[in-house]
């Protein structure tokens, strides 16, 4: 019989890197401009591809925003693969769901729906490190969370 996946066993740590494995390989190429092209004209000659729609053309405000997404999302990301610990789960899943929050309402109000296979992921992740926390009684205070 296998035990339930909790922040405090090494199973939820694996889970918290992958996680980052993850956030690594989806954010590293916003992290400058001359990626962030590359990564745009990809997706949205994949959105174009699949039929859900190409993305706006690329402007100063939304390379700079990405730029600053995914530098942070990258160090975000080396910090738990680095140094994984319960409480970077907690943390990555509550900013999972305000990512998802504003991607659902980004898709809302008009957003390429070639955003929609990154919801689904961004809630899964934030699923499997949420409900441990849930499910075992440990969502108590933050500082708790680390032990």
């Amino acid at each position: 019989m296998s035990r339930p996946l909790t922040p405090a066993r090494p199973a939820y740590l694996r889970v918290v890197r992958a996680s980052a494995w993850y956030d690594l390989a989806v954010t590293a190429g916003f992290a400058t401009p001359w990626t962030y092209t590359l990564v745009h004209h990809a997706l949205s000659s994949l959105g174009e591809h699949l039929g859900l729609g190409p993305l706006p053309a690329p402007d100063t405000w939304q390379t700079l925003f990405a730029n600053l997404m995914g530098s942070v999302v990258t160090v975000w990301a080396a910090l738990r693969i680095l140094r994984a610990l319960p409480l970077h789960g907690l943390l990555d899943g509550i900013a999972r769901v305000l990512f998802s929050s504003w991607m659902a309402y980004a898709l809302a109000h008009g957003a390429p729906r070639i955003l929609w296979p990154f919801l689904t992921l961004e809630i899964a992740w934030g699923v499997v490190q949420l409900l441990p926390w849930w499910s075992t009684g440990h969502a108590g205070p933050v500082g708790a969370a680390g032990r």
